[in-house]
């Protein structure tokens, strides 16, 4: 346990802080649980990082209930952005100052079962229903045999455009990278941007559209032995399709971007292109409510126009309950809470399309398929839940592992791009000295 929280901290200061069935079957039996015999007493930590306000209502509400129907639980729910997260729970771990349970990110869970720092939920994931959750996404937090982890909701990176932009300049919908370049330098013009291409270093952004191309070309950013893989001749490649990117069609300030930074862009209208999930329908009706009727998605491009269709990053976020809690079962009793049909309903509300169901049963029902906004982008619903099945958490192609945790955890792509881009470094050489901090980082974990 000591080594590997080294392993984490070391990690987290030689680069920037971000951002089936598995397992035992557990009884199955119908027994009363705890909170259905108010046997439940404690005092409980949660820290999630749903800091837009409609889902961070929702989590607060249902806590609420929570409580009233267990008068000796209390909750405390603390919000830290994804990064923020990432820094607060690696350097909190050596203290014991973590929660008793948090949402997390698929790389975050392999780091955190690495240091085994998480209860096993097998019993939890057979309480709600094994068969009801994607094999794959349980298997994101699955070590020897066991489950550390369940998906709360999923998205998948796709690619987003303004319509009435598209066809003011007539043109199609890009299919390949060539042209979506050629669209994005062309509406380059008029106060907005073709597409922004962010890589501020406390973020992965600039690993999540790298690895866009490179798994456009049937590659990864991790070879089969789990090494840093950006000096292939497909990353190369890719490295400099985003170089271009930013010179022609990108604000100047995109070099620091994060992802708040960057879906603002096209939250306001200022850019025709963006990269994200289902959540860019919100940030829009917000932000530029007489747009909304203007934005749509595609599948990501492809290099060649006959190449197969893929998922470039599907992220199926995860709960997790900590080592450390006093109190598991009330930690387990409150995430069944949430996934009670009417519950996981209004929670998915919060952001629909954004959050997709990560449990079937769901989608199908007549209260979930008659949300407006669902019904008016089902276009995207079904691209988004197409690439969702198609794709993984980036490096995840490979199965999970701590090096594709700390590929998106540690900026070091990121601080890549900025060297190349702020210090004119030449892109081979850039890409070798990022490929060798990434090794190095790896081999602590080896």
């Amino acid at each position: 346990m000591r080594r590997k929280l080294a392993v984490l901290l070391v990690g987290t200061m030689i680069g920037s802080a971000m951002l089936a069935g598995c397992g035992q079957n557990g009884n199955t039996e119908s027994k009363q649980t705890a909170a259905e015999t108010g046997e439940l007493k404690g005092d409980i930590t949660f820290w999630h990082s749903f800091t837009q306000g409609p889902r961070l209502e929702v989590i607060q509400e249902t806590a609420d209930q929570f409580m009233k129907d267990n008068p000796d639980v209390n909750i405390t729910i603390e919000t830290f952005s994804w990064g923020d997260f990432y820094t607060k729970w690696t350097t909190g771990l050596a203290s014991g100052n973590v929660p008793d349970m948090s949402t997390a990110l698929p790389g975050h869970v392999v780091e955190m079962m690495d240091a085994e720092a998480l209860v096993p939920l097998d019993d939890l994931i057979d309480d709600i229903g094994r068969d009801k959750f994607s094999k794959t996404a349980l298997s994101e937090g699955e070590k020897d045999g066991t489950c550390y982890s369940l998906p709360l909701y999923s998205h998948a990176q796709v690619m987003w455009y303004r319509k009435d932009l598209l066809d003011a300049a007539g043109l199609e919908v890009p299919k390949t990278w060539d042209e979506f370049a050629d669209a994005a330098k062309t509406l380059t013009k008029d106060g907005v941007y073709g597409c922004s291409f962010p890589c501020g270093s406390n973020d992965l952004m600039g690993t999540r559209f790298l690895n866009f191309y490179v798994r456009s070309g049937g590659g990864s950013l991790l070879t089969d032995d789990l090494k840093a893989d950006l000096t292939s001749d497909l990353a190369l490649d890719g490295i400099r399709y985003w170089l271009d990117i930013y010179e022609n069609c990108s604000p100047k300030d995109s070099v620091n971007y994060a992802v708040l930074d960057q879906a603002t862009l096209f939250y306001q209208g200022k850019t025709a292109f963006d990269f994200n999930s289902g959540f860019q329908i919100g940030g829009v009706e917000t932000n530029s409510p007489d747009l909304v009727d203007q934005i749509d998605c595609a599948p990501l491009p492809k290099i060649n126009a006959d190449d197969p269709e893929y998922g470039a990053e599907t992220s199926n976020i995860p709960m997790v309950v900590w080592e450390n809690s006093e109190h598991p079962e009330i930690c387990k009793e409150f995430i069944k809470k949430l996934y009670e049909k009417d519950t996981y309903i209004k929670f998915l509300e919060a952001t629909p399309v954004g959050m997709l169901p990560s449990i079937t049963g769901i989608s199908d029902t007549p209260e979930y398929k008659e949300n407006e906004t669902v019904q008016k982008f089902s276009n995207a619903v079904d691209v988004i839940t197409k690439t969702t099945d198609m794709g993984t958490a980036i490096g995840f192609e490979k199965g999970p592992s701590v090096q594709a945790g700390l590929l998106t955890s540690q900026g070091i792509i990121e601080s890549m791009f900025q060297d190349i881009i702020t210090n004119g470094t030449d892109v081979e050489k850039a890409a070798q000295t990022a490929e060798d901090k990434l090794n190095e980082v790896f081999s602590t974990v080896q």
